[in-house]
């Protein structure tokens, strides 16, 4: 299956400290779990990716195009769908007009930002609250609101940053059945995480970053396989995922 994104040899950090260390990665049509503790470099990649931010090393594709310039990352980012862990909006502004604003951000053509930014809101289940403003809505409303600003104008590329922080299991359970729906769609989503869970409800591909480097990647039911007698975890695929970590000497 073709890529959607390729990152080759990718360095990143903040001033003299590196935060990704040579890292490579292919990203394809499905969901890919990204999964690491705190200071991985899981939100950096994500930014990088997204054209946030350059990488000091390494090149990117996204959708063919190489991402070498300022000019290049303006056309990429219109096949990129970026929902940060915390993403600001004015809250004034009602589902449609936020979603709206979105469509025009990433360059949608005027002529059918209307009808993508409807579809969007429709995808999430939030059509009936269209016209309420943001500022009315509950946490997991936003977030669905959020992942409609994302995917309006159906990028092929989806990134979700900590989507389900704060979410209560109900509102996690309408998260994942979005996250489905965009799998069913042949939709390249990259969703981070702290939440394995999550991983084993929607993910058919799964990363383990550890200390800004990619130190495993398989299906959830060989991360589960890479349990060690006695790990700790309430689920296998926890305990999978703690062995990793603790074999990266990545836990305190």
């Amino acid at each position: 299956m073709k890529s959607v994104a390729e990152l080759r040899g990718i360095g990143q950090g903040y001033g003299a400290r590196d935060v990704i260390v040579d890292l490579d990665l292919d990203v394809r049509p499905g969901v890919l779990g990204l999964l690491g503790p705190n200071g991985a470099g899981k939100t950096t990649l994500l930014r990088t990716l997204a054209t946030v931010v350059p990488p000091k090393r390494g090149t990117i594709h996204i959708c063919g195009i190489p991402v070498g310039s300022q000019r290049a990352a303006r056309r990429a980012r219109r096949h990129i769908g970026y929902l940060p862990q915390h993403f600001g909006f004015y809250p004034g502004f009602t589902v449609y007009d936020f979603v709206r604003y979105c469509a025009w951000l990433r360059g949608v053509p005027d002529d059918a930002a209307d009808a993508a930014a409807r579809e969007a809101i429709d995808f999430v289940n939030l059509t009936e609250r269209s016209r309420a403003r943001l500022k009315s809505l509950s946490g997991g409303m936003i977030r669905r609101c959020g992942i409609a600003s994302a995917i309006v104008g159906r990028p092929p590329l989806v990134l979700l940053d900590e989507p389900t922080v704060g979410l209560d299991p109900a509102q996690r359970l309408e998260f994942r059945s979005v996250v489905r729906r965009l799998r069913d769609e042949d939709t390249a989503v990259v969703l981070s995480t702290h939440l394995v869970e999550d991983v084993a409800a929607v993910c058919d591909d799964v990363a383990v970053m550890a200390s800004g480097r990619m130190v495993w990647r398989g299906d959830p039911e060989s991360l589960a396989g890479a349990a060690r007698p006695g790990a700790e975890g309430d689920s296998p695929l926890e305990r999978g995922y703690m062995s990793l970590l603790a074999g990266q000497g990545a836990l305190a």
